[in-house]
């Protein structure tokens, strides 16, 4: 069997990056109400069939794909698992294994990520189905209260448990640490988005140390520092790049072989302009990629519309947003590129 930074490695590998497509079921309902599509065993089988079909994306530009447990055990229309179309293109099947976040006791409207209880149970299984590696989601808010440190020691608590369970099944942890840009109100600055991007990954690798979690055996899967969705501040690709990579080198150990980003609300281009600013600035100790689901997703959806004939033009569109992202894994990114699309 590989060993976990071998498989760490390899879904950080140079020009490819991640697939998040472990929307819950209120998140895909949220997306499906965009083309009036309803939300059904089969709606959601064919829609994510489309995506694994596109060769061309999953086999040059997608080194893995982030499951729910529905989907990793689920069938195409056809009756080929999944998991077969996946080994077909050297891809890394992975599964989201909290169970959500939820109000915190004693606190001001923050949350904590549940799931914890029976997950070495779990990860073994999941191990058993070809799981590679496994995601958590911890998620941190900011107010004119929040987030406390206590809000901010128990994500990162839960995150360095979650990522101890998985390397003793085999399994990666991808650990996510979130700051959220498009919670409420969403208007904070992008200097109060680094602290506290910095404040938080300086806790989660604090307790990543103490539960003994082997650092190359993990990717962590962070924010970029960002104004909120809801600021009225204005800043450049380069500063958000700038700002992004030098909080990660404040806090983030060498050790740890990628960086794999979430998108966090940014429109398509915008991640991905990020991403491959943050490239080109070079000299970086780990791998930086992405791991997105609605910035690769969006197009692919809209143009597919739930409808059969529009397969082919849905694959070419999602593999187009895939092939610009590998293009920023590689700061050779240009905006002209979607434009001349």
């Amino acid at each position: 069997m590989a060993s976990l930074n071998a498989i760490a490695k390899k879904l950080v590998a140079s020009g490819k990056g991640i697939l998040a497509a472990d929307e819950s079921e209120g998140t895909i309902a949220k997306r499906f109400a965009l083309i009036g599509l309803p939300v059904t065993l089969e709606t959601r089988r064919d829609y994510r069939e489309m995506l694994f079909r596109s060769t061309e994306a999953m086999t040059d530009y997608i080194s893995g794909v982030i499951l729910t447990e529905e989907t990793l055990e689920q069938k195409a229309k056809d009756g080929t698992p999944f998991r077969e179309l996946f080994n077909a293109t050297d891809v890394i099947p992975g599964i989201k294994v909290d169970r959500g976040a939820l109000p915190m006791p004693g606190s001001k409207d923050e949350k904590i990520t549940e799931g914890l209880d029976g997950l070495r149970q779990r990860l073994a299984h999941y191990a058993k189905l070809g799981a590679g590696f496994a995601k958590w989601r911890g998620v941190i808010a900011i107010t004119s209260y929040a987030p406390s440190r206590n809000g901010i020691r128990a994500n990162a608590h839960a995150l360095a448990r979650y990522a101890m369970y998985c390397q003793e099944a085999g399994i990666v942890p991808v650990v996510e640490p979130e700051v959220l840009a498009d919670g409420e109100p969403g208007d904070h600055s992008i200097q109060r988005c680094e602290d506290v991007t910095g404040e938080t990954l300086e806790a989660v690798f604090k307790e990543l140390r103490l539960a003994g979690v082997d650092l190359s055996g993990m990717l962590l899967k962070p924010n970029m520092v960002t104004p909120g969705l809801r600021s009225r501040d204005r800043v450049s690709t380069e500063e958000v790049a700038q700002r992004t990579v030098e909080t990660l080198r404040r806090f983030v150990p060498a050790a740890v072989p990628g960086i794999a980003f979430l998108s966090g609300g940014q429109s398509d281009e915008e991640a991905t302009a990020h991403l491959s600013a943050m490239n080109q600035l070079g000299g970086l100790p780990w791998a930086l990629t992405f791991s997105y689901g609605r910035a690769l997703q969006t197009s692919a959806l809209v143009t597919w519309n739930g409808e059969d004939q529009n397969v082919k033009a849905a694959q070419k569109a999602f593999t187009h947003r895939a092939k610009m992202n590998a293009l920023a894994a590689l700061g050779q990114y240009k905006p002209e590129l979607d434009l001349a699309a």
